[in-house]
């Protein structure tokens, strides 16, 4: 283990794969800004550029573009509330509050450093537990995977506030109406395509996420009334604000780091999971625990909410290295076109990988400790220029978020009955904001939909259409007590907050 260890120092600091470290955290921060063109986008398009490299540098670079775009996805979400990736979607829930109320800057620095610490702790677990984590990877079935997508639908309640639980619960019903759309793979059978072709393959994630939050948050301006020819704020120190956090922020959001890097990574581990769920997870976890004052501040520009999901989408990215390199099992969407890259190297992802091919195996591995380094020296210093995009009017602001969404939605399907959708959609985010519903719930719901209809049924085919897998297999049951711990904890605290 220790000679693959000191190849994979030799191999990842020659030049030539520091430089591809470098290029792909750099292309991967700027992807992540543009909606539509996430990393899945950039990595099939880097395929044919790592043609010729060595295989080491290749999966470097792609590495790189994987986790500088999940890094970079976060600008576009606390700046214009337009989610550059599906993984940093969780972060417009703080994010963008926080840059309303002229403290972009210290957003910005805050999603850096959680982005860094996720990244770096994922990193340091991927390099001392990747063997080990495959038994954890390989444990888990569908009926484990259906226990935790209900224990994610229980962060709704993390997006209700005081009296609005019903209508979260609502939104989140219909999210999961939006994921039954498309052909059941299962069967083969068309649901509520409604005789349109283009409705067969489902409505995509990113279509949902640029209606409910880019459009639907530029139509909502527009209802308000809010001056479309001067700059958001007044001065460009409203504008950006403190760069830096005091001692108590830093504080506040140590142990919040911590958990969600731990949390995110474990996510990040199980295939099919992801960065996105991961996010998710982390946010509604950290507003259950955290105490009732702070609570309160959850949606509306917590340090904690921005910091929970940050670390949790950075960690999971590198948590889903492990079933890529020691199972050859792709962990999402992204690292699913890093096995096909893998494979055109002619190299076989599996348990002998580190063994067989010990400079790719930890080259990569310590590639990504080196790339959230070179990702913090780089955004850091950029986040006052960055921060400008709050000095455009928003009369060209507005424009250009919707040239962004409907092109990104475009580019990814090439068809303009999904351009049109997204409008109607969007249509029915604004009026259903006006009625004060909440819109993450709605992406919580379509998120875990598609999963949760899949694992139930597989675990139900498994044991013969008995529900009995719910507390005869461990780590479902687990999972389930979990579920109902995390949702009585509001009512506990209700109930002791009576009595005192």
């Amino acid at each position: 283990m220790w000679e693959g260890i000191l190849t994979g120092l030799s191999t990842a600091f020659t030049p030539f794969n520091l430089l591809m470290v470098i290029t792909g955290c750099v292309a991967g921060t700027f992807i992540g800004l543009l909606p539509g063109l996430g990393p899945i986008t950039a990595i099939a398009l880097m395929i044919p550029i790592t043609f010729d490299m060595n295989p080491s540098s290749g999966l470097i670079l792609m590495a790189g573009v994987y986790y500088g775009a999940i890094f970079g996805g976060s600008t576009s979400s606390i700046l214009i509330n337009a989610p550059g990736v599906a993984g940093t979607v969780a972060t417009t829930f703080d994010g963008y509050p926080l840059a309303q109320k002229g403290l972009a800057g210290k957003a910005l620095t805050v999603a850096a450093y959680s982005s860094f610490f996720g990244g770096t702790v994922g990193a340091i677990l991927l390099f001392i537990a990747s063997p080990a984590l495959t038994h954890v990877a390989t444990s888990f079935q569908s009926a484990d995977y259906f226990a935790l997508m209900i224990m994610g639908l229980t962060a709704v309640a993390a997006f209700s506030s005081k009296g609005n639980f019903l209508k979260s619960i609502l939104m989140t019903v219909l999210g999961l109406m939006l994921a039954t759309i498309g052909t059941d793979l299962s069967t083969g059978v068309q649901r509520f395509v409604f005789g349109s072709i283009s409705l067969v393959d489902g409505i995509s994630f990113l279509l949902i996420a640029m209606a409910t939050f880019a459009i639907g948050e530029v139509l909502f301006n527009i209802y308000n009334g809010e001056n479309m020819t001067k700059p958001q704020k007044t001065t460009m120190k409203r504008k950006l604000g403190k760069l830096r956090l005091s001692k108590e922020e830093f504080k506040e959001i140590t142990p919040t780091m911590g958990r969600s890097s731990i949390l995110g990574f474990l996510v990040g581990v199980l295939p099919g999971a992801g960065a996105t769920i991961a996010s998710f997870l982390a946010y509604g976890f950290e507003r259950s625990i955290a105490p009732k004052e702070k609570q309160k501040k959850f949606g509306s520009g917590s340090l904690r909410g921005l910091a929970a999901p940050e670390t949790a989408n950075n960690a999971a990215s590198s948590g889903a290295f492990v079933p890529l390199l020691t199972l050859g099992i792709p962990g999402s969407g992204t690292t699913a076109v890093m096995l096909g890259a893998l494979l055109s190297f002619g190299i076989q992802p599996g348990p002998r990988l580190y063994v067989e091919h010990p400079a790719i195996f930890w080259s990569v591995i310590i590639s990504m400790y080196i790339g959230n380094i070179i990702l913090l020296i780089l955004n850091l210093p950029l986040i006052p220029y960055i921060a400008k995009l709050l000095n455009i009017p928003r009369k060209y602001l507005s424009p250009l978020i919707l040239f962004f969404s409907l092109i990104g939605v475009y580019l990814v399907s090439f068809n303009i009955f999904d351009m049109y959708l997204m409008v109607i959609l969007a249509l029915l985010s604004f009026f259903l904001r006006i009625l004060e519903f909440p819109m993450p719930p709605l992406m919580l719901g379509f998120v875990l939909g598609g999963m949760i209809e899949e694992n139930l049924r597989r675990a139900l085919q498994v044991n013969n259409n008995s529900f009995s897998f719910l507390w005869e297999r461990p780590i479902t049951f687990t999972l389930l007590i979990v579920t109902v711990f995390l949702l009585t904890i509001p009512l506990l605290r209700r109930v002791l907050a009576k009595r005192s």
